[in-house]
Protein backbone atom coordinates (compact mmCIF):
# COMPACT_ATOMS: atom_id res chain seq x y z
CA UNK A 1 0.00 0.00 0.00
CA UNK A 2 2.53 2.25 1.11
CA UNK A 3 4.64 1.71 -2.44
CA UNK A 4 1.39 2.98 -4.31
CA UNK A 5 0.47 5.98 -2.37
CA UNK A 6 4.43 6.99 -2.65
CA UNK A 7 4.02 6.55 -6.89
CA UNK A 8 4.11 9.96 -8.32
CA UNK A 9 1.13 9.14 -10.49
CA UNK A 10 -0.89 8.12 -7.68
CA UNK A 11 -0.58 11.30 -5.66
CA UNK A 12 -0.75 13.65 -9.03
CA UNK A 13 -4.05 11.97 -9.43
CA UNK A 14 -5.33 12.24 -5.82
CA UNK A 15 -4.46 15.79 -5.94
CA UNK A 16 -6.83 16.97 -9.29
CA UNK A 17 -9.57 14.97 -7.97
CA UNK A 18 -8.93 16.82 -4.51
CA UNK A 19 -11.05 19.67 -5.09
CA UNK A 20 -14.09 17.94 -7.97
CA UNK A 21 -14.60 15.09 -9.75
CA UNK A 22 -12.93 15.00 -13.17
CA UNK A 23 -13.37 13.16 -16.70
CA UNK A 24 -10.38 10.76 -17.59
CA UNK A 25 -9.29 13.25 -20.82
CA UNK A 26 -9.37 16.14 -18.38
CA UNK A 27 -7.25 14.14 -15.63
CA UNK A 28 -4.95 12.88 -18.13
CA UNK A 29 -4.71 17.08 -19.28
CA UNK A 30 -3.80 17.59 -15.79
CA UNK A 31 -1.45 15.14 -15.25
CA UNK A 32 0.74 15.67 -18.15
CA UNK A 33 2.97 13.19 -19.51
CA UNK A 34 0.94 10.24 -18.25
CA UNK A 35 0.25 7.78 -21.02
CA UNK A 36 -3.58 6.35 -21.23
CA UNK A 37 -2.39 3.24 -20.34
CA UNK A 38 -1.16 4.34 -16.91
CA UNK A 39 -3.86 6.58 -16.00
CA UNK A 40 -6.50 3.73 -16.56
CA UNK A 41 -3.88 1.58 -14.31
CA UNK A 42 -3.72 4.10 -11.60
CA UNK A 43 -7.21 4.99 -11.66
CA UNK A 44 -8.41 1.75 -11.42
CA UNK A 45 -5.74 0.94 -8.36
CA UNK A 46 -7.34 3.37 -6.85
CA UNK A 47 -10.97 2.30 -6.89
CA UNK A 48 -9.67 -1.18 -6.62
CA UNK A 49 -8.17 0.75 -3.15
CA UNK A 50 -11.40 2.46 -2.36
CA UNK A 51 -9.73 6.06 -2.69
CA UNK A 52 -11.59 6.83 -6.10
CA UNK A 53 -15.48 6.09 -7.35
CA UNK A 54 -15.82 5.85 -11.12
CA UNK A 55 -19.03 7.16 -12.38
CA UNK A 56 -20.56 6.58 -15.73
CA UNK A 57 -22.96 8.67 -17.22
CA UNK A 58 -25.42 6.96 -20.03
CA UNK A 59 -24.72 9.40 -22.60
CA UNK A 60 -23.28 9.05 -26.12
CA UNK A 61 -20.15 8.28 -25.61
CA UNK A 62 -20.79 7.53 -22.40
CA UNK A 63 -18.93 9.77 -20.00
CA UNK A 64 -16.87 8.41 -17.21
CA UNK A 65 -16.47 10.59 -14.24
CA UNK A 66 -13.61 9.88 -11.52
CA UNK A 67 -14.17 11.05 -7.61
CA UNK A 68 -12.42 10.65 -4.61
CA UNK A 69 -14.48 8.47 -1.80
CA UNK A 70 -14.41 9.82 1.65
CA UNK A 71 -11.22 7.88 2.19
CA UNK A 72 -9.55 9.49 -0.83
CA UNK A 73 -10.13 13.05 0.62
CA UNK A 74 -8.96 11.67 4.19
CA UNK A 75 -5.81 10.84 2.21
CA UNK A 76 -5.65 14.08 0.21
CA UNK A 77 -5.33 16.21 2.69
CA UNK A 78 -1.59 14.54 4.19
CA UNK A 79 -0.72 14.77 0.62
CA UNK A 80 -1.31 18.33 -0.13
CA UNK A 81 0.64 18.73 3.39
CA UNK A 82 3.66 17.01 1.43
CA UNK A 83 3.23 19.13 -1.69
CA UNK A 84 3.35 22.28 0.14
CA UNK A 85 6.48 21.18 1.87
CA UNK A 86 8.28 19.78 -0.97
CA UNK A 87 7.47 23.74 -2.36
CA UNK A 88 9.05 25.00 0.65
CA UNK A 89 11.81 23.35 0.59
CA UNK A 90 13.17 23.04 -3.21
CA UNK A 91 14.85 25.56 -3.34
CA UNK A 92 17.08 23.83 -0.31
CA UNK A 93 17.53 20.91 -1.57
CA UNK A 94 18.57 21.65 -5.21
CA UNK A 95 21.26 23.35 -3.73
CA UNK A 96 22.19 20.29 -1.56
CA UNK A 97 21.88 18.17 -4.90
CA UNK A 98 24.26 20.67 -6.62
CA UNK A 99 26.46 20.72 -3.93
CA UNK A 100 27.04 16.61 -3.35
CA UNK A 101 27.09 16.23 -7.33
CA UNK A 102 29.87 19.07 -7.39
CA UNK A 103 32.06 16.47 -4.62
CA UNK A 104 31.05 13.60 -6.31
CA UNK A 105 31.98 14.64 -9.68
CA UNK A 106 35.93 13.32 -10.47
CA UNK A 107 38.70 15.69 -11.56
CA UNK A 108 41.83 15.18 -13.74
CA UNK A 109 44.11 15.33 -10.13
CA UNK A 110 41.75 12.49 -8.42
CA UNK A 111 40.67 10.16 -10.91
CA UNK A 112 42.39 7.73 -12.59
CA UNK A 113 43.09 6.87 -16.50
CA UNK A 114 42.58 3.74 -18.01
CA UNK A 115 44.47 3.66 -21.11
CA UNK A 116 43.59 0.75 -23.30
CA UNK A 117 46.83 -1.46 -24.72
Amino acid sequence: MLGRMGDKWTILAITMLEQKPRRFNELKRLIGGISQQMLTRTLKALERDGMVTRTVHPTVPPQVEYALTELGHSLASPLMNLATWVLDHLGQIELHRASHDERAMPTASNSTVYRRR
